[in-house]
């Protein structure tokens, strides 16, 4: 199966053209930073930073942001992941990244379909289990970049 995925076109690609693999990495950063930055923006104000501020302002266009983030991510890491598939299945690390990555995309899926969530848009109200979920998520996202670097040092 590693095979497979290792000599599909895009793969060869990647390894046979530092530039490609350039801006293919250069995607999956800019994903990242998609991700981390709007996220950790938006559970500062759920901490209760910049109260003035209402959630239904920002909210929204910063979760969109961090939709985008992950879309990207994800997408430019499968590709990444493809060039060295039985490796990066072989490294504690990736795995370790991948079972945060699944728990801090469950948290943000969660937080997103919570009536917890809608309340805070509509009415500026924060309830407890955002304060918790905020916490579960900077602690996760940041557990994934963290992570994700280790994984070139394993």
């Amino acid at each position: 199966m590693w095979d497979a995925l290792q000599n599909w076109p895009g793969a060869v690609a990647l390894r046979g053209s530092p530039v490609l693999y350039l801006l293919v990495s250069a995607a999956h950063i800019l994903g990242i930073g998609l991700i981390v930055g709007p996220v950790l923006a938006l559970d500062a104000r759920l901490f209760g930073l910049a109260r003035h501020i209402p959630i239904g302002a920002i909210g929204p266009f910063l979760a969109t942001s961090a939709k985008i983030g992950v879309g990207l991510a994800v997408l430019t890491g499968l590709v990444l992941f493809s060039v060295q598939p039985a490796n990066y299945a072989a490294n504690p690390a990736f795995l370790i990244k991948l079972l945060i990555l699944a728990l801090a995309i469950a948290n943000a899926v969660s937080v997103d379909r919570g009536q917890a969530w809608r309340k805070a848009i509509e009415t500026n109200e924060i309830a407890a289990v955002l304060h918790w979920q905020a916490a579960a998520s900077s602690i996760l996202w940041i557990a994934a970049l963290i992570a994700g670097r280790w994984i070139g040092f394993v």
